[in-house]
């Protein structure tokens, strides 16, 4: 699990969020063959695992939210996130990459996909990237286990965005 943080974020004063309806202008063909984007089933079943995630970190879901939550999986090869528009910049100026070291295109073992997640936390008023996540996570074909490890890397991904902060 990677994570990075905007240089001018605080995410302590985060209390509130929702997470974002389904991107807008994907490229042609970018996820027609890819079942973890275009089943609707597994869509709705990484957004229970995110706004479950979030909740159990002590953030409340709220119509007018402190911060967005987008999301992007594959068990393509690759995760071109640029096919999406979620309304923000992908690549942000302090946006250095996940550094040396890190291969999220690491091969799976036999029987399984290599499932590559992205989450990002997203100031609405401005549409600016506050942070990001990623991680990966192998995972059979399965639909029932591709849940149980969805929700899993979600998980761990976000330990390490703070706890809520009681206050609000």
């Amino acid at each position: 699990m990677r994570t990075v943080t905007s240089p001018h974020a605080d995410l302590v004063a985060l209390h509130t969020f929702n997470v974002m309806s389904q991107p807008k202008g994907q490229a042609p063909d970018a996820t027609s063959s890819d079942p973890m984007l275009v089943n609707s089933i597994t869509n709705r079943a990484l957004r229970a695992d995110l706004v479950k995630a979030f909740q159990d970190r002590g953030y409340v879901l709220a119509d007018h939210p402190d911060f967005s939550v987008a999301f992007y999986a594959s068990t393509k090869q690759k995760l071109d996130v640029t096919y999406f528009d979620y309304g923000y910049p992908y690549y942000p100026y302090w946006w250095g990459g996940w550094g040396p070291g890190f291969d999220p295109y690491a091969r799976a073992p036999p029987s399984t996909r290599r499932a590559r997640f992205v989450v990002d936390v997203v100031d609405p008023q401005n549409n600016e990237l506050l942070w990001r996540g990623q991680g990966v996570a192998n995972v059979s074909t399965t639909r029932s286990s591709t849940s149980r490890i969805s929700l899993k890397t979600v998980t761990a991904i976000l330990e390490k965005f703070p706890q809520a902060q009681a206050g609000r």
